[in-house]
């Protein structure tokens, strides 16, 4: 039979699967509360990926926190790259294959897509090279102690000071929230990476410019 070019599946995060995702494709893991306008996301996202394709969307049922949902699902995959994003994504045409072209150029290890705020400077929806990331927090995919904001500003400065950050302007993945530059930050997460970031991520980045450039 043939292999279907994209799977969107829906679990629990309090009820993981074993293993998520595929050994030969990426897997972008959507984390959501919003079931309706994660479906319509994840469908639009898979329709337009370029590529075959896995969708894992997670339900945050018991409000853990996007780090944490996201951390638990890269724990359960082998996917090569794996793309992390949230319900309200809208993906321009060919996103996925742009992205995983940007990093196997030269072996990046982080790709910021393009998302019409930070253009590609900052991956706030990104992908990894999956052997670059399990090296990073133990098989995490972020620092475990952020719970909604700055693990994707500690992993773009990671990545830039190890000459692994990637993006190109077709690899657009805009983020359609309304009220997002009326929403607060978290003071607790603003607070660990100033703390993280005066100490140089663990001592992993040296520059202090780098250190500072998202605080």
């Amino acid at each position: 039979m043939p292999v279907p070019a994209a799977e969107v599946v829906f679990a629990s995060a309090e009820a993981l699967p074993a293993r998520i995702g595929r050994d030969d494709r990426p897997l972008v893991v959507m984390p959501y509360i919003d079931a309706a306008a994660a479906k319509r996301s994840a469908v639009q996202l898979a329709r337009r990926a370029g590529t075959p394709v896995s969708v894992a969307c997670i339900a945050d049922d018991r409000r853990r926190g996007f780090i944490a949902v996201a951390n638990a699902a890269f724990r359960r995959t082998d996917a090569p790259y794996v793309a992390y994003v949230a319900q309200d994504a809208f993906a321009g045409r060919g996103w996925l294959v742009h992205g995983v072209r940007a990093l196997d150029a030269g072996q990046g290890g982080l790709l910021a897509f393009h998302d019409g705020k930070w253009a590609g400077a900052l991956a706030a929806f990104g992908m990894v090279r999956a052997d670059w990331a399990h090296g990073n927090y133990a098989g995490d995919l972020f620092h475990p102690g952020y719970r909604s904001h700055y693990a994707d500003t500690e992993l773009t400065v990671l990545a830039m000071a190890a000459g692994a950050l990637r993006q190109d302007p077709q690899a657009m993945l805009v983020e359609v929230d309304w009220d997002k530059e009326a929403a607060a930050v978290s003071p607790e997460d603003r607070a660990l990476y100033a703390e993280r970031a005066a100490a140089g991520f663990d001592g992993r980045v040296s520059d202090a410019r780098s250190r500072t450039l998202f605080g």
